[in-house]
């Protein structure tokens, strides 16, 4: 599933070809023409590098790697206006997730595997600060990478603007809210938007959604595991429009 390419060519050609590419990682210090090119190429198609020491790359293969190994995503990423409107032609409604930095590759999976159970048609996620899709994430989410369609944009904020403008209602979970996610109503186009493990949702992010939304908490722990939250709402969600 999550292959390696390496060699400053074969990762170019990858690039160009649309490859779903997950991470570049790139020596230190690395210079010369062909590297200029392929910093281009990155450039152009709205990627980015990691610059990494040699024993990093070493590590990750033991084939000549000419200072530049790319990871591929086993999963195939969809065209975010695309992948909303075709939802909005077929869905009374649609129901979105998005995620604002969630970066354990086991809570992406388990959050994976919980939309597909609760129907929800598009996952967003932005391309720089994001878990990535690995064999972990596959594996944690039984299977439910390939069921459920995954976005990623290049700012979450651009994709919030647009969902609202497409009619959709955007609720944070998010535990500095005043209404309790029984509050919202959600027998209406939704998405729902999850925080980072250590931050939560950003501030200037709450500042645009149309609402904030928390958990009831009965313990002295101030939060829930991310993938655990996240699965509170989505059945709220479900519980709500089945009633």
């Amino acid at each position: 599933m999550n292959s390696q390419i390496y060699g400053i060519r074969a990762v170019m050609e990858a690039i160009n070809a649309g490859q779903p590419i997950n991470k570049i990682f790139v020596q230190k210090g690395l210079k010369g023409e062909l590297y200029k090119e392929l910093e281009s190429t990155v450039r152009k198609n709205g990627l980015s590098l990691s610059y990494v020491p040699v024993e990093k790359l070493n590590r990750l293969t033991r084939n000549n790697h000419q200072g530049v190994v790319a990871q591929i995503s086993p999963v195939q990423f969809h065209q975010f206006e695309e992948l909303v409107e075709q939802v909005l032609s077929k869905e009374q409604l649609p129901l979105f997730l998005m995620l604002d930095g969630v970066s354990d590759v086991r809570n992406f999976g388990a959050i994976i595997r919980t939309a597909e159970c609760c129907g929800v048609h598009g996952i967003i996620i932005p391309k720089n600060g994001a878990a990535p899709i690995t064999d972990d994430t596959v594996k944690t989410s039984a299977g439910a990478a390939f069921n459920v369609p995954i976005a990623k944009v290049d700012h979450l904020k651009d994709a919030i603007f647009y969902l609202q403008s497409s009619g959709i209602v955007v609720t944070g979970a998010t535990e500095k809210a005043d209404d309790e996610i029984y509050d919202v109503d959600f027998n209406q186009p939704t998405a729902i938007i999850m925080g980072s493990e250590e931050k939560g949702i950003s501030p200037s992010t709450l500042n645009i959604i149309d609402h904030q939304a928390k958990l009831p908490l009965m313990g002295k722990i101030g939060s829930l595991n991310v993938s655990v939250a996240c699965g509170v709402f989505l059945y709220e969600v479900v519980r709500q429009r089945n009633n």
